[in-house]
């Protein structure tokens, strides 16, 4: 039982049902042929899946890949997930978009039998995921450090996951459901990556003396998160530790801000998601899953908006005028366009080693005036 959503991808099915930010939602995959390319343990974005089920158009095909290691209705059956295939899945994506999420349920009975009644009502009464925080469910229990790179093709023609740089940046990923290949990301753009729970106090994260601090997507409710989650924010901004946020870490920022989000009629999930970037004029093709977004209006006279949707003019990013701290809606690391906001990563180091040049020169002038009076 879940939120019903549609994803327009027709890659990745395995990345998306491994994302923690689709945690209480049921997912219809709008491509009709799902399981092509098989599964291997490389492309999962946490170690178990957290969407509630899947919904297909055709029974899942064979898989035909070099990288293939199984079956996608093996896997499923392993991770204990339920689908259903055969439905016109075009009609439910339209009804969706017309209608709004609705609630859901796939079931299964060996014998048959179903009691249909009790299973609408169930579905009926199911909250939604307004006022839902799910980021404490799918968030790591306890500190750990990530040092994998990302996926790269070799000259020898091979792929492997790349030796990363020597981490010249310690950065604290805050885990609200992070995907790994963000941390990826991450350690290959030079940073040494410290992922902790996203209930950990900023006392305890400024104590590990990050050099950035990465706030991760999510599912759920961003206001139900902020609860915990905006005073932590706001106690890293007062250091002026350089912030990244993406996705739910986007709508955290905003609302530690004090800026609003809302619940979206659909959401935006899928590959092929336009969003205009406001300082160059460049269009990204962006890869996105959010139900809920934040209100334009409602951010103060020191956020700037960066990034806007094609699709609905929705916010899709902003930054801080008198902070070192940005965020983006969509997820960078996702890969669409192919490549087109990987850029983002690389502002991040940027702005942390900018960060540390000024804390420098400032130490420099202080130790100067120090100099001087003594003499």
């Amino acid at each position: 039982m879940g939120e019903l959503c549609f994803n327009t991808s027709m890659t990745g099915y395995q990345e998306i049902t491994t994302d923690p930010s689709y945690a209480g939602q049921i997912i219809t995959f709008t491509f009709p042929h799902i399981g092509n390319t098989g599964i291997n343990m490389q492309d999962v974005e946490t170690k178990k899946p957290s969407v509630r089920g899947v919904v297909l158009r055709e029974h899942i095909t064979t898989p035909s890949s070099w990288r293939a290691a199984g079956h996608l209705e093996d896997w499923l059956d392993r991770s204990n997930l339920i689908g259903i295939s055969g439905l016109d899945t075009r009609a439910l994506t339209i009804r969706i978009r017309d209608v709004g999420a609705p609630n859901a349920i796939i079931a299964h009975a060996r014998d048959g039998k179903f009691d249909l009644a009790a299973l609408k009502e169930k579905a009926r009464n199911w909250p939604g995921l307004e006022g839902m925080d799910l980021a404490k469910e799918v968030t790591c229990l306890r500190p750990y450090e990530w040092s994998e790179g990302v996926w790269k093709w070799y000259p020898q023609k091979h792929a492997a996951y790349a030796k990363p740089p020597i981490g010249r940046h310690h950065v604290v990923a805050i885990d609200y459901g992070a995907k790994h290949n963000i941390l990826r990301c991450l350690v290959s753009a030079g940073c040494r990556v410290t992922v902790v729970p996203c209930t950990m106090s900023a006392e305890d994260i400024l104590d590990m003396k990050p050099d950035g601090v990465f706030l991760s997507n999510g599912p759920g409710d961003p206001a139900a998160t902020g609860l915990y989650a905006v005073p932590i924010i706001q106690g890293i901004l007062e250091r002026g530790v350089p912030i990244f946020g993406i996705c739910l870490g986007h709508q955290l920022l905003a609302l530690a801000l004090g800026a609003k989000t809302e619940k979206m009629k659909m959401g935006h999930r899928g590959a092929n998601q336009p969003v205009r970037d406001l300082q160059t004029g460049k269009i990204d093709i962006t890869s996105q899953n959010h139900g809920f977004c934040v209100i334009p209006e409602s951010l103060p006279a020191n956020a700037e908006i960066t990034h806007v949707s094609l699709f609905d003019k929705s916010n899709e990013g902003i930054r801080l005028r008198d902070k070192p701290a940005f965020s983006i809606q969509y997820h960078p690391e996702a890969s669409p366009g192919p490549h087109d906001s990987l850029y983002h990563f690389k502002k991040f180091v940027e702005m942390i080693e900018g960060a540390k040049e000024r804390k420098e020169k400032g130490s420099e002038g202080k130790t100067q005036r120090i100099a001087g009076v003594n003499k």
